[in-house]
């Protein structure tokens, strides 16, 4: 598990950019909100939801390989991870209970069926445990033997699964423009809706919600990125692979920008920043990027020289996204909301980052004295933010 250190300190990032963005956006006055500084939280809070995605894909593919490493059947391998999806989909579906119950009599009913980040994550691991399912290949029957040994077959059905993710992700983001503007699926009720494009009860799509499109597509991309960690390359030539990976990040950057700067479209209604298959372009190569970064960091750096709070939030990004926001957003939140100065609510930020670290030490703290002979991060809970 040290040597995937890189996934839980990314994953800890994710926290991070996650604990700024929304603690500046809930407690800064509106004067502050006009500033520079501002702006530059927001644009970082574009990262903790497509890296959340992202890691989960990752992680996905993890588990599904050790498991295939034990020869489980490809129907049981299904079976556990989207029943992992499954239990995911219905903590966002308590998470929203927990909301609506704490603000009581101010929150709309309506917020109950809001599709957050937790639904998508859970939806987004049941796709993925049917598409690797349906993309791994026959497996013998328990009273046959098979000709090819198991690496062999592990390895075919790595590969299937590999394009078979890049292809799903491609498709996702092809769609997304299409479904959020001109085949709308408006015939639908909102609450199904708005698991396809946001639409909640706006009557249009919404960007600052977590529909299947585009955000699975992160998903998917990881899940392509997690199985070449397990390629014969990766093995011999680890860190060579991350470096290829960066640079093919970097390449994929370009030709968002070369996309986007073509003087045509092949949509009716072009919109960058938050459907165009560009953007998704631009957002996975910059994840790339990142990956290599932690991945140097954590290898190189000074990430393993010693505790890393960075590395301990990841352990339990679950757990810190749960209880930070009411105290953020919520009715319990430490700081006056819309009223803080910068300074303050960096004070308020602060707070939260330590109060959440500490929660994730006591959580870990409980989990070893539990099952001491167990893994720190069993597979059940590799599978999450």
């Amino acid at each position: 598990m040290k040597r995937l250190a890189h996934i839980d300190w990314m994953r800890g990032l994710a926290c991070v950019l996650m604990f700024q963005t929304h603690c500046y956006d809930s407690w800064l006055s509106p004067a502050a909100r006009q500033s520079a500084f501002f702006a530059w939280s927001q644009l970082g809070g574009t990262f903790p939801a497509p890296l959340f995605l992202f890691l989960a894909g990752i992680s996905f593919a993890l588990v599904t390989e050790r498991l295939r490493e034990k020869d489980t059947p490809s129907r049981a391998i299904a079976r556990t991870t989207i029943r992992r999806g499954a239990e995911i989909l219905v903590f966002g579906l308590l998470f929203r209970l927990q909301e609506f119950l704490l603000a009581f009599r101010v929150a709309p009913w309506t917020d109950l069926l809001r599709v957050d980040i937790l639904n998508i994550i859970g939806l987004a691991m049941m796709l993925m445990g049917v598409l690797c399912w349906l993309t791994a290949g026959r497996a013998p029957a328990q009273h046959e033997a098979s000709p090819v040994p198991l690496p062999q077959r592990v390895a075919a059905s790595r590969s299937r699964n590999i394009l078979a993710a890049l292809v799903a992700a491609a498709l996702v983001a092809l769609a997304t423009p299409l479904l959020w503007t001109t085949f709308r699926p408006a015939w639908l009720p909102w609450p199904i809706e708005s698991y396809i494009n946001g639409v909640h009860t706006f009557h249009q799509p919404q960007p600052w919600l977590f529909p299947l499109f585009p955000w699975s597509a992160f998903a998917f991309a990881g899940l392509a990125v997690g199985f070449l960690f397990f390629t014969g390359f990766a093995k011999r030539r680890e860190g060579l692979l991350f470096a290829l990976l960066a640079a093919a990040g970097v390449v994929v950057c370009l030709l968002s920008h070369l996309f986007d700067s073509l003087p045509f479209s092949y949509y009716r209604v072009y919109d960058y920043w938050h459907t165009s298959p560009n953007f998704f372009l631009m957002r996975c190569g910059l994840l790339l990027v990142i990956l290599f970064l932690v991945y140097a960091w954590c290898r190189w750096g000074l990430a393993q020289a010693g505790f890393s709070p960075i590395v301990q939030l990841g352990k339990t990004s679950l757990l810190v996204y749960w209880v930070h926001i009411e105290f953020v957003y919520g009715s319990l939140s430490i700081m006056p909301k819309r009223q803080c100065s910068i300074l303050q609510a960096s004070v308020g930020l602060l707070t939260i980052f330590l109060a959440m670290l500490l929660l994730s030490l006591l959580r870990t703290s409980w989990k070893n004295r539990r099952a001491p002979t167990q893994n720190v991060a069993p597979a059940r809970d590799a599978v999450a933010l």
